[in-house]
């Protein structure tokens, strides 16, 4: 029920000095007007005992004022009544010109005891008033009574009057405070009146109150004589019990039969009310004031509703079930709903912080795991080195359980046999939970097949175990089960995001602390832990259930504190017969001669994995975003593997870059990798078929592997076509040497990968974007062969070509065009000495090209600088 008006704030802005304190006499609270008269501050009282916020002698804490003082408390505390100390001297600080100083004051304090539920005293209320003046006053009239001089009488008398109309300025204040407080009394939206003695005469009655009984007269007159029809209802008879025993009388929706209008007929009304005994000082009770609420609406359309409900029952008793299935359904689907928008705004925090994450991280461990080769020998560099390596690591696992937690984590499910999988763990297992935790395996008979990714399984179960041994602080029971389980249509009901059908139990149960009902609430959420600050992260238990979700599976947790807890996982059955693990390739890591495109907008992330690539032995094209590496492989440069970060900014995302790539290049390889797919290569939280994906962050000997692995399995894709009898070679020319050669592209991505394949020739190169850059170094320097596209921005390749043989007639030409009329003149004839190359082209093709080119040229076809 609520109160009339704000006692806070009254307690607040009253300009008379009140504290509050507790049973062992410590500050609860003060309003201002004390904070004021005793110079304090309410945070330095707060929690301090009266003594020693303001100790009256230091020298002498049980000096007669502290006596006092302290035995008013201690009556208050025994007798639970009132007790008032008309004047009491006693020191404390006051705010004065020269500043806050410590004086002696007379005090007048009433001492209010608030009562508990059992009638004890749980607060003190100190009502204090300032009177050394007044005290002062007696004074100066006692020594004006023995004094026989005039002089001082008079002045007596003039401060006398100040006095005077200080005290009507203070009863004016009052007197405004108590209109004050009766409009609050009079506008509160509940009824309040006062009654007054054993025959309960109205005092006061607010608006409320009258139009609940009527507008009749009331003041003045007994309840019984104003309300005459009230009786044989009760309501009497309660008052005068509350009067007797003063105890409180609350009542709820009673009701009560009164006339609303004056002569009107008896109309039912429902009531919220208290009746409040008023106690007096000696703790007789000299009254009773009553405040409630009229509820007769809102109880009217309660019982119009329990009708209809009614009614509605016994005309559909026989859906009663489903009524009450629907509107467990639409709780669950609210949660569900709430979760999901949860899920995804934490979903696309976690995308876009794991992506950037991991990029920095690829950064840090690439460039790691090359100075690790660079300080062979030096074992205090290595030391340093794999424990910046281990943090990366561990940074790795954070984003790691982050996107677990978001189901953003690329999946890539196998069929698996969970008993067979929990028993190659035990080694692991006991290894990681110590000698002081039993382990027991019980794996049914019969056991189902699921399909989920291994490795993540693994890890769930890891992290389920070292959680279960942290609660048993090292020592206990962990049992480890895995079952059939059979989720029906009911069960399904009761948790919305469960799907009835055959499921894989795993149920991992320790003996430890257990959990409470607030605990196993918000298990689940990223970042809660019961750990101590430092001993854990919070997302333990959260991937675990954003794996299971992305799974298809269900997660539930039994706990009984003291007892310990039970987590059960139920992951979907598979028909598929279970994969075994394929056996973790050989320790040393393995380069290679092929060709592989780098496609990374992180510039960082790029040299790196060009550095570590090359070490290896690859040759190396690199592009920033999928419409250069698209010019790459439409140029017709050779690329064994196309090796391209997920997340990529440009028109042309990583899927549509790796299937227009395939169709150019049938045999070409794809490695995808990132650190966060969004749903580009992933789906229904699971690898799309046929992908390879390779997470970042990622070490040198992983990159190493997953490439040699795809190459390896190309190199036996090809070696399973027909074959086909080679075309018998020309006979060898012989060798003209290396040549200079001056490559014209506008493409920034096809000059460079074309730059390092006619230096992996042997050939040296300069390389320009424009026909006007190409005629300047054409003027400064000698050149064997201009190697130029067609279609250059400013003047044409065609037309350079033209210039340049007309300047140079020994310079040889190599036009890469898709078009052979390109290299036409404008009256039909063509260009001599030009070797067209087509496009697109391959590494072999551009080799024969050179070739041809070298043979025409001569050593001695070299140009001279005009």
């Amino acid at each position: 029920m609520q109160a009339p008006f704000d006692f806070q704030k009254l307690f607040e802005l009253s300009p008379n000095p009140y504290m509050l304190v507790d049973r062992e006499l410590r500050y609860v609270t003060a309003n201002t007007a004390y904070l004021r008269v005793t110079a304090s501050r309410l945070e330095n009282l707060v929690g301090r005992t009266l003594f020693e916020a303001f100790p009256h002698d230091p020298d002498d804490p049980n000096n007669a004022s502290s006596r006092m003082l302290r035995d008013s408390f201690f009556r208050v505390l025994t007798e639970r009544v009132p007790d008032t100390l008309a004047i009491i001297p006693y020191r404390v600080p006051r705010q004065t010109d020269a500043g806050v100083v410590v004086e002696e004051r007379y005090w007048s304090a009433t001492h209010t005891p608030l009562l508990d539920g059992r009638g004890e005293v749980a607060f003190i209320l100190q009502h204090t008033m300032d009177v050394t003046e007044l005290h002062q006053l007696k004074q100066a009239v006692r020594d004006a009574e023995v004094s026989q001089d005039g002089g001082p009488r008079t002045q007596l008398m003039g401060g006398v009057l100040a006095r005077a109309q200080a005290v009507q300025e203070a009863n004016r204040v009052l007197d405004d405070e108590r209109r004050h407080l009766r409009r609050l009394f009079e506008q509160a939206p509940g009824f309040m009146c006062s009654l007054k003695g054993p025959e309960h005469v109205f005092e006061l009655a607010n608006r409320s109150y009258l139009q609940l009984v009527g507008h009749r007269d009331l003041l003045g007159k007994t309840v019984r004589e104003a309300l005459p029809e009230v009786a044989g209802q009760g309501f009497f008879e309660l008052l005068d019990r509350v009067f007797t025993t003063g105890e409180p009388f609350v009542g709820h929706n009673m009701g009560l039969h009164l006339q609303r209008e004056p002569g009107g007929p008896l109309v039912e009304a429902f009531l919220d009310f208290v009746y409040q005994p008023v106690i007096e000082a000696d703790g007789s009770v000299s009254g009773i004031f009553v405040q409630g609420h009229d509820m007769t609406a809102q109880k009217r359309a309660e019982d119009e509703l329990a009708r209809h409900r009614d009614h509605l029952e016994v005309l559909v008793r026989e859906r009663t079930r489903a009524l009450e299935e629907s509107e467990a359904e639409r709780r669950q689907a609210e949660a569900a709903l709430l979760q999901a928008q949860k899920m995804e705004a934490v979903g696309k925090l976690t995308g876009g912080v794991a992506h950037d994450f991991n990029n920095l991280l690829q950064v840090v461990s690439g460039n790691l795991q090359l100075l690790q080769r660079d300080t062979v020998g030096d074992s205090r560099a290595q030391r340093r080195l794999e424990t910046a390596l281990g943090a990366v690591e561990r940074g790795a696992r954070l984003a790691s359980q982050l996107l677990a937690f978001a189901r953003r984590q690329p999946l890539a499910p196998t069929a698996l046999n969970l008993g067979r999988l929990v028993r190659d763990m035990d080694d692991l297992l006991r290894r990681a939970l110590g000698e002081d935790v039993e382990v027991e395996t019980v794996i049914a008979g019969g056991l189902w097949n699921t399909s989920v990714d291994r490795n993540q399984l693994e890890n769930v179960i890891l992290n389920l175990a070292i959680n279960a041994r942290d609660a048993m602080d090292g020592r206990g029971k962990l049992t480890i089960e895995a079952g059939n389980a059979m989720l029906d249509d009911h069960y399904a009901m009761l948790h919305q995001e469960v799907t009835a059908g055959q499921y894989v139990l795993l149920a991992i149960s320790d003996t430890g602390s257990g959990m409470t009902q607030e605990v196993m609430e918000r298990a689940f959420e990223p970042f809660f832990t019961t750990k101590p600050e430092g001993r854990g992260t919070g997302l333990g238990l959260s991937m675990v259930y954003g794996f299971v979700k992305q799974s298809g599976g269900h997660v539930k947790i039994y706990s009984e504190l003291g007892h310990g807890t039970s987590i059960k996982i139920y992951l979907p059955r598979t028909f598929q017969a279970a994969v075994q693990p394929a056996e973790p390739g050989p320790g040393q890591v393995e380069g290679g001669t092929e060709t592989i495109l780098v496609v990374e907008d992180d510039a960082a992330v790029r040299a790196t994995v060009v550095e570590v690539l090359t070490e290896l032995g690859y040759r190396v094209l690199k592009a920033h975003d999928g419409q250069s590496a698209l010019a790459v492989i439409q140029s017709g440069l050779p690329v064994d593997l196309l090796f391209t970060d997920v997340v990529m900014p440009g028109p042309v995302r990583s899927p549509e870059l790796a299937r227009q790539a395939k169709a150019h290049l049938p045999d070409l390889e794809v490695l995808f990798t990132s650190g966060y797919t969004e749903n580009a290569i992933v789906h229904g939280g699971r690898l799309d078929p046929g992908v390879s994906l390779l997470s970042k962050p990622y070490r040198r000997e992983d990159l190493a592997r997953k490439i040699r692995a795809l190459l390896r399995g190309r190199e036996q894709r090809l070696a399973a076509k027909p074959y086909r009898a080679p075309t018998p070679a020309p006979a060898e020319a012989p060798s003209k040497g290396a040549l200079r050669i001056l490559l014209v592209e506008d493409d920034a991505d096809i000059r460079e990968s074309a730059s390092e394949l006619m230096t992996d020739l042997g050939h040296t190169v300069l390389a320009v974007e424009s026909a006007e850059a190409a005629s300047e170094a054409l003027a400064k320097e000698p050149f064997d062969l201009l190697f130029t596209d067609v279609t250059l921005p400013g003047k044409s390749g065609v037309v350079l070509a033209r210039e340049a043989v007309r300047l140079y007639p020994a310079l040889r030409i190599i036009i890469a065009s898709g078009d052979s009329r390109a290299v036409a003149a404008e009256d039909g004839q063509a260009l001599e000495r030009v070797v067209l190359l087509p496009k697109p082209y391959d590494l072999n093709q551009m080799e024969r090209a050179l070739e041809q080119a070298a043979m025409d040229a001569g050593s001695s076809a070299r140009t001279r600088s005009a």
